[in-house]
């Protein structure tokens, strides 16, 4: 698959999460066979004012490649300038802009899916920003803003011919947020409106369900989201599914901890023991998500503080459940 210059060696991409896709998660995703992956969202102001914290965000691994950073923000100019700077900070390959983003705190600002509601701002942002860097720039978007003001396809035209290399459509209107359902017949609109690559996104949340949205969308690929969390295997399960029309199976649950235990060093070797150990306590949880009756260790995992705490909850988990 092809986005303008950079070719990407699979169908399923890591969709950006805040707070959620660090570089730590991110390589246990490549590792487990993300074709794509994506930087958490970044505000192109706090570039442009120098922010400390904020090009840690931009960090990437050796490997990861291709890989996009993702920016937000509403000024044609610091956009622009922003993501002139996310590119030299992280050497990505993309640079991808978030116009879907359902968060008050983005909206109220103008910014994420605020655009939704002003295409000729995000026309003029998207313009400025394929002008300033030297890498394809994506975007990403929602179905619309409410029920009453869907406009993914519009949406979707303006962005090709703003300079889009690709777009990525969310099927939920920011007035969802993340509730409901996705609305495929609105993504299958978006692939049908426009000749660049589409990415269909939302209600991904096992193997079967990525092929799935492939054939009733048309998509070119998929981003997934909340279903890779605690389940990195979904891509190379998909994958696999793609190619051969047989899904393995989930591998036993002492592997599946064993990888929660990897993410967490590298995350406490990139951003400390303290910060790794706070996040910690959602993304260890998210890999007993197939798992029942551990409500007593999910209560530990909730009050983790070192990683000696997190080695021996981990052997006590593959006694308790085994495999």
């Amino acid at each position: 698959m092809q986005i303008g210059s950079v070719t990407l060696a699979g169908r399923l991409a890591l969709a950006p999460m805040a707070g959620v896709t660090d570089l730590a998660f991110r390589q246990i995703c490549r590792e487990h066979g993300a074709a794509l992956t994506v930087t958490e969202m970044v505000s192109t102001k706090a570039l442009c004012y120098q922010d400390r914290k904020t090009p840690r965000l931009l960090a990437l691994g050796e490997d990861e490649h291709p890989a996009a950073a993702q920016v937000f923000g509403h000024e044609p100019e610091t956009m622009a300038e922003g993501a002139k700077i996310a590119r030299a900070v992280s050497g990505c390959d993309i640079i991808d802009i978030n116009m879907g983003c359902p968060a008050p705190k983005i909206v109220n600002n103008g910014d994420g899916s605020a655009l939704m509601r002003d295409p000729a701002l995000a026309a003029r942002v998207i313009e400025a920003v394929v002008k300033a860097v030297d890498v394809p720039v994506t975007v990403k978007f929602r179905k619309g803003w409410d029920e009453k003001s869907v406009n993914c396809v519009e949406f979707a035209r303006m962005a090709e011919a703003a300079g889009a290399a690709a777009i990525t459509i969310h099927g939920r209107t920011r007035a969802q947020q993340y509730s409901g359902k996705a609305d495929w017949d609105a993504i299958r609109a978006v692939k049908q409106a426009v000749s660049i690559p589409v990415f269909a996104n939302g209600d991904v949340a096992e193997p079967a369900d990525a092929v799935r949205i492939l054939e009733y969308t048309g998509a070119d690929a998929v981003m997934i989201g909340r279903g890779a969390l605690g389940d990195p295997w979904i891509f190379e399960r998909a994958n696999a599914l793609i190619e051969t029309g047989v899904c393995p199976p989930l591998p036993p649950f002492a592997e599946r901890i064993g990888t929660a235990v990897q993410q967490i060093e590298l995350a406490a070797a990139q951003k400390g023991e303290y910060i790794a150990m706070l996040e910690a306590r959602r993304h260890v949880n998210c890999y007993l998500k197939y798992e029942r009756g551990l409500k007593t260790f999910k209560t530990r995992i909730c009050a983790l503080e070192r990683l000696e705490q997190l080695y021996g909850i981990a052997e006590e988990l593959k006694q308790t459940v085994g495999g």
